[in-house]
Order: structure tokens, then sequence, then C-alpha cells
């Protein structure tokens, strides 16, 4: 008989391979990246984000920042590994309470792989514990991290989470929230949703948020400094939470004339789009240096700069506007920012017409005849701009003279129709400008494929077949007065 020695390690492989499903073949690494071809490696495959539950505690002096993640998802493939977004220091990872290892890879890939293969259809709960401090991060060369004289500001787009908690940073994978932060006592933090406890302990003030519906990665929200929070609610019910920062200077009149607007103009634009889809509205106005506002949910960002040259509704009525188009209604991918951009603009439009500061007519002619043929405004396409054309102005300007052109040919009755039924048709959810153009014919029963191509598409100035009803070029126009300030909400974050 011949024996046949086997060694220790080989048989220790072989344990192994018997312990493994035969299956266990099929299962593979979840993609780094969700598939967007403008940002290819932000967010991940493989599984679907439902709830974030984050515990947070942050020292201002020194920028520190501790956290616990538990993430609740569902597997959609068969995994022996998947990816979150983060750059801060993590110590310690659990997969449905088992340990697993990971490592960092990449710009900002966390890498995770469970003791376990896991399953196509798994429920998971993934635990991540962290730390460390954010404005010491960067990735591709910027920070969304923002320090202020009193604590930190995380809102940006179209990346912000990766510096304070871990996740699937795509807005094609939204989630619910419970945030709880602990901030020394005389601090405070803001974040999205309804505020639903504040208590103190042994000098240490926590804040417990949650965010009830489904919501971005992008437009989750973060604010720890010296704030007044105020409450009240809109003429129609809505609680309204807005927070201002104790050192604003000369711009706090300015900004509190205008935020505290919020209720109002919630209220007026739920005769545009329908019921206001969240729990809570409201916005903060932090000590930062940045000169943007975004619209993180329920709990919109602005900066300072927005008021620096008095009350401002204007950008109020931008931000507020995206919470239906752009919150409550997300990009399946980023090229889809029209969606987003062209509907806030215009929803300024109609708040410049309803204070008699100009008609959406007015605006749309000021856009299409400032712009001459060779102007290469015209170049950007709104509806697939480019990653680098994302915020240019073409996408506000051109993207709302594009919903001007819409009413035009479809008529008040079927343009205000889509107007309303669109957030309703795909609350809580994601959609593209494609389902957006198939919508629009649906509902007004006009082909509208030249139209759409024409604004949205083609890298020129549309021809007066596709712009029936705006001035001719070379027509005098007197600017409505709102132009400013509807320009002045343009853009995205700064670098």
């Amino acid at each position: 008989m011949h024996r046949r020695i086997i060694a220790p390690g080989a048989l220790a492989a072989a344990s192994l391979l018997l312990a493994i499903p035969a299956s266990a073949a099929s299962y593979s690494p979840g993609a780094p990246g969700i598939g967007d071809p403008y940002y290819p490696y932000y967010g991940n495959g493989g599984y679907d984000v439902s709830h974030y539950g984050l515990r947070l505690r942050y020292q201002p002096q020194t920028d520190e920042l501790q956290g616990t993640a538990t993430i609740k998802a569902r597997t959609t493939q068969d995994l022996s590994s998947f990816d979150l977004d983060f750059l801060l220091d993590v110590s310690e990872v659990r997969v449905n309470g088992v340990k697993a290892s990971f490592t960092h890879a990449e710009q900002h890939e966390l890498v995770i792989t469970p003791k376990r293969p896991l399953a196509k259809g798994t429920p998971i709960t993934v635990e991540v514990r962290y730390g460390g401090v954010p404005s010491t991060k960067s990735a591709y060369g910027f920070t969304t991290w923002h320090r202020t004289p009193d604590g930190a500001v995380a809102a940006d787009e179209p990346e912000s989470a990766w510096w304070w908690f871990p996740s699937n940073d795509h807005p094609s994978d939204k989630a619910t929230y419970d945030v709880s932060v602990s901030v020394p006592k005389g601090t405070q933090a803001i974040s999205n949703g309804a505020l639903r406890s504040v208590s103190s302990k042994r000098g240490w003030t926590e804040y417990s948020w949650r965010q009830d519906r489904p919501q971005a990665t992008y437009l989750a929200t973060l604010a720890i400094g010296r704030f007044d929070i105020t409450t009240s609610r809109s003429g129609r019910g809505v609680p309204v939470i807005n927070a201002y920062s104790a050192d604003l200077g000369a711009n706090d009149a300015a900004a509190r004339a205008s935020v505290e607007r919020t209720g109002e103009i919630v209220d007026w634009l739920s005769n545009y789009f329908g019921p206001y889809p969240f729990a809570t509205a409201g916005g903060y106005v932090p000590n930062t240096t940045t000169g943007y506002a975004l619209e993180t949910q329920t709990r919109v960002y602005y900066s300072p700069k927005q008021f620096a040259k008095g009350a401002n509704p204007s950008v109020v009525v931008h931000e507020l506007a995206h919470q239906w188009y752009g919150d409550d209604v997300s990009l399946k991918g980023w090229k889809d920012i029209w969606l987003n951009e062209g509907f806030a603009t215009y929803a300024q439009w109609l708040w410049s017409e309803h204070e008699g500061q100009g008609t959406t007519r007015q605006l749309a002619d000021q856009v299409y005849s400032s712009h001459p043929a060779d102007d290469p405004f015209w170049k950007v396409a709104p509806g697939d701009p480019g990653p680098d054309d994302q915020f240019d102005d073409a996408v506000y300007d051109r993207g709302a003279a594009a919903i001007q052109a819409l009413r035009d040919t479809v008529g008040d009755h079927a343009f205000f129709r889509i107007l309303k039924g669109w957030p309703k048709a795909h609350a809580y959810g994601n959609a593209s400008v494609a389902d957006f153009e198939k919508y629009a014919e649906q509902i007004s029963g006009k082909p509208l494929a030249g139209l759409f191509d024409a604004w949205l598409y083609q890298p020129v100035k549309p021809a007066a077949s596709a712009a029936r009803g705006f001035a001719a070029a070379g027509t005098p126009l007197a600017q409505p007065k709102s132009w400013k300030a509807v320009e002045a909400a343009h853009g995205g974050p700064n670098r």
C-alpha cells in the first residue's frame, strides 16, 4: 500500500475547501464603483443599503471625529467582499456580528471581506468603528469637510459622506438615517430630518436626528458649532427647523429674513409640485467661507455669502424646490443633473413672477437673446453636460429655458400637470432625463423628442422652430429685476 503524506498546510487548506459550499466559486467581489460614467468609482456594487445608523462624537477644538456606523443592507449578488466609500481610519468592522477583515484601497475605498461569503439576497448588518481628523483627509486633491471657527460642516456635491461616515456613495442607493452626535456642552449639532432628542451628560450634549424618508448620501449633512435653533410651522402645518451660526455678523439679519420664509415658500411651491414630501423642512447658515448653497434634504445648507448683499429669498426658493426635484426624486446618474438644476431654476422664475420682478417669459427671453449663437454657452448640453460642466450656467439657464420651451409647446394645462405629477410618479425614488421625456409625452400626448433634442442635447443654440414664443435675436429687452438673484444661485460647490 502506497501512503501519501499530506503536509499540515495542505490538510488545513483541504479542510477549508470542504467548509465552503460547492457554489462558492460563484462568489466574487462587489464592484468598486456603481457604474456611473461621470464618476466610475463612486458608489459600489453588490448590495443595496436601506438604513444608516450613525453614532458620532466630535471635538471642535481638535477636529477629532469618532464614530460607529451601523449599516443595514441586502446583497444583490453572491459576494466574497464589498466596498464602502470612506476616508477616515477604521479600527474594526463586523458583518452580521462577526469580525471581518478590511483594508483601504485607491482614493476612498474601504474593502471589507466577511469571514464567510454572502449569498445574493442576504440581509446584512455592517458595523464600522472609526475615527480621525476629517480636515486632514483628501481625495482627488480636495476635501469637502469645512472647518469653521467653532466647529465644522459637511455639505458638498457630488461627494461629502466620505469624510464623516462610510457609505455606498451614489444617489441611486438611497436610505433612511438615524444620526446621533455628541458635542461639548454649549455646542449644537445639526443634521437632516426631525430632532428626536437632546440630552446632556458629563459636559457633553447628544443631538439625535432622524430622516425617515429615503435620502441620497450627498444630501446627508452635518453641522457642528454654536447655533441659534428656531422652530415654527408653515401655514399648512409643515414643521420648520432653522439654525443660524452665532457668528454671522453683518449677514445675520439678511440670512434670517430669507431663511425664516422657508415655511411660506414650502407652501407656495406645493401649489406647483404637490404636497411637501418630507416630515420637516428648514435650513441652516453656518459661519463658513464657501459661497454656495446646497439642497441637503430637509435641512438646506446656505453659505452666509448668499446674504452678503441683503435678503435673498430667491436662493431659498431654489434650494427648497430641490426637495421635490432632486431629493424626493433623485438622479439615476449624475448626467441627469438637469432634473435638479433646471427645475430649481425654473422655480425661481415662477417666484420672480409671483413677486412681480419678471415673468418666466421675460427670464427665458433674457437667456435666449443674451447669448448669441457663437457663445460657448450653447455648447454645453444640459441633458448630458459631462462631469466638467455639470454645474455650468447652461445647465441652470438653458435648462430652465428648455422648461419654458416645453410649456410653450404643450400649453399651461398639460405643463402644470407634468410639473406636479412628476414628483408623485417617482416619489422617494430615482429617475433619468429620458424618464422625464417619456413622462412629458405621456401627459401631454405630444411628440417631444425634437424639442428635447434641440434644448437638452445639441451643442448649438436652438433654432427659432424650437424656440417659438422666445424673443428674436437682437430684440431690445429690459433685464428682469430678479435676474441677478437667480444667477447668484448657480454653480456647484467650490473646490
